[in-house]
């Protein structure tokens, strides 16, 4: 296995990057330092020098987001670094997720409910496959990577090895496929499931999206081959293919036996212990549960039982991403700042939740161990491997944790922070019309943050029927999603986006021409020095660009968040007029479209009737092109926008 990273990009380290590079490379390397902080201001080119130290120590590295949409940018842009090595992504597989609970003053049950995105599904699995097969190998991650997600020595144990000329019968294969819980299905096949047609038999991995077609001669493996899915032709033939199972949780025969008694064992010992109705409730979940494992191998919600199956005791730490990567590797973690708190937080809101099942009767104690890491277990291994924190606002933990904080805040395109301006919050709406239509006129882009929701919605809404294309992004519109909205921002779909704190932090746009802060003395989490600055930078990416502040008074948060992007700026100017640097707007590709954006969460309600024709437009455009998967993607989102106008059209009439 190799452990060489391949960087290739069409510049080379400029500003402060080289020197930062060798900082944090020597820490690791040469000092042996375990913490260290890249205190890298926006449009610095944190990921690029985060990309030069992982080339230069040769680890497997795992980078952490606090938020998915950080996580792919990141994703894309070390994809493009490193193509020749695996880059992955991992983060939670649900587009929409209600957990399991118990409300006992209501005496109300909440069922688990979820959408999983198959998508980001295989995504996980081909991370952890990476891990297990190869050491060239960086994880994007968001804090989710803390969960737990079964033991890799299983998940590596029950894969199997086919190899040429090896003697295996088809119900042999077929057995071990059913063991690693793959799902047969004849009339469709998609990742996790496999078909047969006679002595061939067509698996598509749990993570990947291709056809592993194995066609065998009597009881011999004859030919392994991968096949494109869609046209059936050959990409590769093999000699050998190491199938890893269809999901982490996997277990082999006899240790689920073992874990059956132990699930068994808990359950009576357990019983005695609650009331008439919660015992007989616990009593027929778990036994419902058992015969299904016993039955099939799996159950849902089987990760609630993950203590047993790994044979952990009780209060012992699950497995989790960060075990598949072995006993050395180096980890980032990208705005510190942001993912350090949610870290720390997520441990205690997933035990409250979980204890209330318990006590009533809905879950074993054992469901206690199926939970995040404590922020301590996670520290452990950032004592054993090499960590680099990156902020441009580093908090209390990196500044009392790092043996070395390393500054970049000169930029390699010369750009310097943006003006700010603090403007009267009276009047502001006509102040922010007036902005936007001047920066839209020289051809570049808004952004626009607000404190909540409902009043993202309504902004975005007064916009668009003053005639500005607008869109706003918040929690609701889904993960996948919110990437392709900020790539139609760039390409000029639309001229400003609204937003709360998903805008704070890790938004690439270079074509962002202006940022306007509403509320900005309202002091607060959103508010706050950090924050403000964060959001500030925003703007670093465009000579251009300019940041407003509309508030009614001077918060102490505001000042500071002035006078710290004053400081930089002021360095940043000398150092361009030291080196006779002219500062140049970012110039970074728009990539092809990734996902095709069904929701419409995203639209304001005045601009939906408007985008009907349009859409309507691209969706002949796209049949005409013979691209009927973009037209029939087009044809239900104004399904969608025409049933919503209805609604609305009939409650006017009531």
């Amino acid at each position: 296995m190799t452990n060489s990273f391949n960087l290739k990009a069409p510049f080379k380290p400029a500003g402060a990057q080289p020197q930062a590079i060798k900082e944090l490379t020597e820490g690791i390397i040469n000092k042996k330092l375990n913490y260290q902080t890249l205190l890298g201001v926006t449009g610095s080119g944190k990921t690029f020098t985060m990309a030069n130290v992982i080339q230069a120590v040769k680890k497997p590295t795992l980078v952490i987001a606090h938020n998915k949409t950080l996580a792919a940018q990141l994703y894309r842009e070390f994809k493009e670094f490193f193509p020749d090595n695996r880059v992955e992504y991992f983060i939670s597989f649900y587009d929409y997720y209600q957990p399991e609970s118990y409300i006992p003053q209501k005496d109300q049950y909440i069922e688990k409910d979820s959408q999983i995105n198959p998508l980001i599904e295989r995504m996980r699995l081909a991370a952890t496959a990476s891990l297990l097969s190869r050491k060239d190998v960086i994880v994007i991650a968001s804090v989710s990577c803390i969960y737990g997600i079964g033991n890799p020595k299983n998940f590596l144990g029950m894969g199997v090895d086919f190899s040429k000329k090896t003697a295996l019968s088809r119900t042999q294969i077929m057995s071990q496929l059913i063991d690693m819980q793959y799902e047969r299905n004849d009339m469709e096949l998609l990742p996790g499931r496999f078909r047969v047609k006679g002595d061939t038999i067509d698996i598509i991995p749990g993570y990947e999206k291709d056809i592993l077609r194995i066609e065998l001669f009597g009881n011999t493996l004859d030919r392994m081959q991968i096949i494109e899915k869609n046209t059936g032709s050959l990409l590769q033939a093999l000699e050998h293919y190491f199938l890893f199972p269809a999901r982490h949780f996997v277990t082999p025969p006899d240790q689920m036996n073992r874990a059956i008694y132990a699930i068994e064992k808990e359950l009576i010992e357990q019983l005695p212990k609650l009331g008439m109705i919660e015992s007989h409730r616990l009593k027929q979940r778990t036994q419902y549960d058992v015969e299904m494992m016993k039955t099939l191998g799996f159950c849902k919600g089987i990760e609630n039982y993950s203590r047993h199956f790994d044979n952990r005791k009780e209060g012992e730490k699950p497995f989790c991403l960060l075990d598949y990567f072995g006993d050395d590797f180096l980890i980032i973690i990208d705005e510190s700042h942001q993912t350090i708190p949610q870290l720390h937080a997520m441990y205690k809101g997933d035990r409250q939740r979980k204890q209330t099942l318990v006590d009533y009767g809905f879950r074993l104690p054992s469901a206690l161990d199926n939970r995040p890491l404590h922020f301590d277990e996670f520290e452990t291994y950032m004592k054993k491997n090499p960590v680099v924190l990156v902020s441009a606002t580093p908090a209390k933990y990196e500044k009392e944790k790092s043996e070395q904080i390393v500054q970049q805040i000169v930029r390699p395109t010369g750009l310097v922070d943006p003006l700010v301006e603090v403007r009267s919050a009276k009047e502001q709406m006509k102040n922010v019309i007036a902005e936007i239509k001047s920066v839209i006129q020289r051809g570049d882009r808004i952004l626009v943050t607000a404190l909540t929701k409902k009043l993202a919605e309504e902004i975005s809404d007064y916009f668009a029927s003053m005639g500005i294309k607008t869109r706003y992004l918040h929690a609701e519109v889904k993960t996948l999603e919110r990437t392709e909205i900020i790539r139609q921002l760039r390409l000029g779909k639309f001229d400003v986006l609204v937003g709360i704190n998903l805008l704070r932090e890790g938004i690439d746009i270079p074509e962002l021409g202006l940022v306007v802060i509403l509320d900005a003395d309202k002091e607060g989490f959103l508010r706050d020095a950090q924050s403000l600055v964060q959001i500030i930078g925003r703007a670093a990416r465009n000579v251009n660009a300019k940041v407003i502040l509309y508030a009614d008074k001077m918060t102490q948060s505001m000042q500071e968040a002035i006078n710290e992007t004053a400081r930089r700026r002021e360095m940043q100017i000398a150092y361009n007029k030291k080196n006779k640097i002219t500062p140049q707007t970012i110039k970074k590709p728009i990539e092809e479209a990734a996902i095709i954006v069904k929701d419409t969460k995203h639209i304001p309600k005045t601009e939906k009737e408007k985008l009907i024709p349009q859409l309507e437009k691209e969706m002949r455009e796209a049949a005409s092109l013979l691209d009927f998967e973009l037209a029939i993607a087009l044809r239900d989102q104004i399904t969608l926008l025409q049933n919503e106008l209805g609604i609305q059209k009939k409650e006017e009439i009531i």
